[in-house]
C-alpha cells in the first residue's frame, strides 16, 4: 500500500538513517518500517528501501505489510522468481489477502502472462473493498490482450467509482475507437455527461467522436461546451477550428486558432491551420507567413513543409518548391514525400542529375509506386542513361510485372541500346497486356513509329 508523502513521519526516517550511521539497533513499529520502505521506493532509492525492509523483517518477521513491500521491491528489481516464492507463501498463509493476489498479478503481467494476471486480480477483487484499484488493473491487463471490449467495461467501472478519473475516461474512448464504435462512444459520453455536465474532457471527447462521423454541427456544440467548462482548454479550441474548417467557416476557424496563441506559447499546429485557412481564403501572403512561422516553431512538423511545398507546386513555383523541399530533406532524410517533392522540383526545373539522385533515393526508401518508376526513367531518358534506365525498369517490373507502360518503356530503352531481342520480348509483353497503350512507346520514343522492329514484332503493316 502506498502512503502520500505528507503522511510519512520525517522523524521516523531521520531516526532510521541515524541508526544506520551509528549501527545502533532501534525499535520501530512494523507500520513505521512500511512507511519508511515505501518512502524510499517512491523516491527510487531501492537500496535504502531494501535495508529498511530487511531491518523491519528482522524485528517483525511475520508482518504481512513488510512481506508485501519486499515482494514489491523484488518486482521492481526484476527478481520475479524471488517475488513469486514470497507471494505464493503469503497466499498459502493468507488466502483472502487481496493485496497478495494483486502483487501476484503484477508479477504475472511482467512475465507477459496477462490471462493469469486477470485470473489473479479477479480472485483479489472478491476479497477487497477497494474495487477501483482492481478494476483499473484488470482494464490494463485486458488492454495488453487487445481485448478492448472487456477493457472498456472495467474502465467504465473505474469511472463509476471515481467520476473525476479522466485517465479512465480517455481509456474508455480509446477502447471505443479501437472497436470502431463511434456510436457507442457518443451514447456513452452523453450518458456520462448527464452525471457530470461540467466535465470539459468528456465534452471534448464527445466532439471528437462527432468529428469522426462528420457530424460537424454537433461537434462544434460539444467543443463550445468544453470551452465553457474551461476557457483555457487549448485542445477544444483546436478541434473546434477543425470542425469549422470542414464547414468552410475559415474566418471563424482562424479566430479560434488565434485564441490558443494567447493562452500559451504558439503551437506549430495552430500556426499551420491559420496559414492553411488564409490560403483557402485567397490571403496568400498571410497564408505563407503563417506557414513559415509554423516551420520556424517546429521544423519537425512535416505537415508545415508539405503545406508550403504543396502551395508552391500548385502555383508552379518550382524554385520555391526546390528551396523548401531541399531544407526539409536535410531535417528528415528518410521522409519519402520530401524526397518526392525534391525530385519533382528538380525535374521540372531541368536539373536532371539532381532529380536522378532524388528518385533513386526514393526507391531506396521503399517508394515502389508505379509513378516513381515512370518519373525516374523519364529523367534517365533525358540524361540518355539508357543502361541505368533498363536497370531501373527491370527493378520496377519486379513490383509491377503486369504494367504495360513499364514494359513499353523497357522495350524502348532496349531499342535505344540496339538490343533487338530484348526490345522485341518486352514489346510483345506490353502489347499482350494492353495494346491500347502503344502510344506510350510512340510518344516517348518517336523513332519507334517507323521502326521495322516494332512493325515486325507486332505484325503491323
Amino acid at each position: 500500500m502506498k502512503f502520500p508523502f505528507g503522511d510519512f513521519s520525517k522523524f521516523s526516517i531521520s531516526r532510521f538513517e541515524s541508526m544506520l550511521k551509528t549501527n545502533e539497533i532501534q525499535y520501530f513499529d512494523a507500520s513505521e518500517f512500511e512507511e519508511i520502505g515505501q518512502y524510499y521506493i517512491d523516491s527510487a532509492n531501492l537500496s535504502m528501501a531494501k535495508k529498511a525492509i530487511e531491518v523491519g523483517l528482522n524485528q517483525h518477521p511475520n508482518a504481512t505489510e513488510l512481506i508485501l513491500l519486499l515482494i514489491e521491491y523484488y518486482t521492481l528489481t526484476n527478481s520475479y522468481e524471488e517475488a513469486r516464492i514470497l507471494v505464493d507463501n503469503l497466499i498459502a498463509i493468507e488466502p483472502f489477502n487481496p493485496y497478495a493476489f494483486q502483487h501476484l498479478a503484477v508479477i504475472q503481467s511482467k512475465c507477459n502472462k496477462h490471462q493469469e494476471a486477470i485470473d489473479s486480480l479477479k480472485k483479489g477483487l472478491m476479497h477487497t473493498d477497494n474495487k477501483y484499484e482492481f478494476h483499473a488493473l484488470l482494464a490494463m491487463e485486458y488492454l495488453h490482450l487487445d481485448s478492448f471490449f472487456m477493457a472498456k467495461e472495467y474502465f467504465i467501472r473505474c469511472l463509476e467509482e471515481e467520476v473525476t478519473d479522466n485517465h479512465a475516461l480517455y481509456n474508455i474512448i480509446y477502447c471505443f475507437e479501437s472497436l470502431k464504435d463511434h456510436d457507442g462512444a457518443i451514447a456513452y459520453m452523453n450518458e456520462f455527461l448527464n452525471r457530470d455536465p461540467y466535465n470539459e474532457v468528456a465534452w471534448h471527447q464527445l466532439g471528437r467522436q462527432y468529428l469522426a462521423k462528420q457530424m460537424y454541427e454537433q461537434a462544434i456544440t460539444s467543443f463550445d461546451f468544453a470551452i465553457i467548462c474551461d476557457e483555457t482548454f487549448i485542445g477544444a479550441y483546436l478541434e473546434l477550428g477543425k470542425a469549422l474548417e470542414q464547414l468552410g467557416r475559415f474566418n471563424e476557424a482562424i479566430n479560434h486558432y488565434e485564441i490558443t496563441l494567447g493562452i500559451d506559447d504558439p503551437t506549430a499546429f495552430a500556426l499551420l491551420r491559420i496559414g492553411e485557412c488564409h490560403l483557402k481564403l485567397k490571403n496568400h501572403d498571410l497564408g505563407i507567413k503563417f506557414l513559415k512561422n509554423a516551420i520556424h516553431e517546429d521544423p519537425l512538423l512535416d505537415k508545415s513543409w508539405l503545406a508550403i511545398c504543396g502551395y508552391y507546386m500548385r502555383s508552379k513555383s518550382y524554385e520555391k518548391v526546390l528551396q523548401y523541399s531541399k531544407k526539409a530533406v536535410k531535417i528528415d532524410s528518410s521522409h519519402v514525400i520530401y524526397w518526392r517533392l525534391y525530385a519533382q522540383a528538380n525535374k521540372a526545373l531541368g536539373f536532371f542529375e539532381e532529380a536522378n539522385i532524388a528518385y533513386e533515393h526514393l526507391v531506396n526508401l521503399g517508394s515502389y509506386e508505379l509513378q516513381t518508376w515512370l518519373d525516374w526513367v523519364g529523367v534517365l531518358l533525358q540524361l540518355k542513361d539508357y543502361n541505368k534506365g533498363i536497370e531501373a525498369l527491370q527493378q520496377g517490373l519486379e513490383f509491377h510485372p503486369e504494367n504495360s507502360s513499364l514494359n513499353y518503356m523497357l522495350a524502348g530503352f532496349y531499342m535505344m541500346e540496339a538490343k533487338a531481342n530484348e526490345a522485341s520480348f518486352f514489346l510483345k509483353n506490353a502489347y499482350a497486356i494492353n495494346p491500347n497503350e502503344l502510344d506510350v512507346l510512340y510518344e516517348t520514343f518517336p523513332s519507334s513509329r517507323t521502326s521495322v522492329l516494332v512493325k515486325d514484332t507486332l505484325s503491323i503493316s
